[in-house]
C-alpha cells in the first residue's frame, strides 16, 4: 500500500507490512483498554497523536486519538496523508513504535472512563 507524500515524508505512512499486522475493525473491541495499538501517527508541529488498533484494510482506522481531547474513535488514512499541521508539516508515523496496550499509553484516560 503506497500512500501520498512518501518522498516529502521520508517514509510510507502505512507500509504493506504494517497494514497486514493491523487487525480488522471490531476484532479487538472486547479487549477494551487491553486492545493493542499497532501504529502511532503524529503531527510534528502540534500535539496531535493517533494510535491505531484496527484497520478496515482500505482507509479507516479505529484507535485512540490524542488531540484537543483524548478519545477512542475512527480516523482516515487518506485524510491523514493529505493533512498538514499548523506549520505545514505532514503527519508522520513513529518508525520506532512498538505495539502496546492502550492502557499503557493512556492509563489516566481509562481510569476516567471507568469512573463514569
Amino acid at each position: 500500500m503506497n500512500t501520498q507524500s512518501t518522498v516529502s515524508r521520508g517514509h510510507e505512512l502505512l507500509p504493506a507490512e504494517l497494514c497486514r499486522k493491523l487487525p480488522p475493525l471490531y476484532s479487538q473491541e472486547a479487549l477494551g483498554p487491553k486492545a493493542i495499538a499497532y501504529a502511532k501517527f503524529f503531527t510534528p508541529d502540534s500535539g496531535w497523536t493517533w494510535y491505531a488498533t484496527e484497520f478496515d484494510g482500505k482507509d479507516i482506522f479505529f484507535g485512540l486519538v490524542d488531540g484537543q481531547e483524548m478519545e477512542l474513535g475512527y480516523f482516515s488514512l487518506s485524510e491523514m496523508a493529505a493533512a498538514r499541521g499548523p506549520m505545514g508539516l505532514l503527519i508522520e508515523r513513529d518508525l520506532y513504535w512498538q505495539p502496546k496496550p492502550l492502557i499503557e499509553i493512556a492509563p489516566e484516560y481509562f481510569r476516567k472512563e471507568d469512573s463514569r
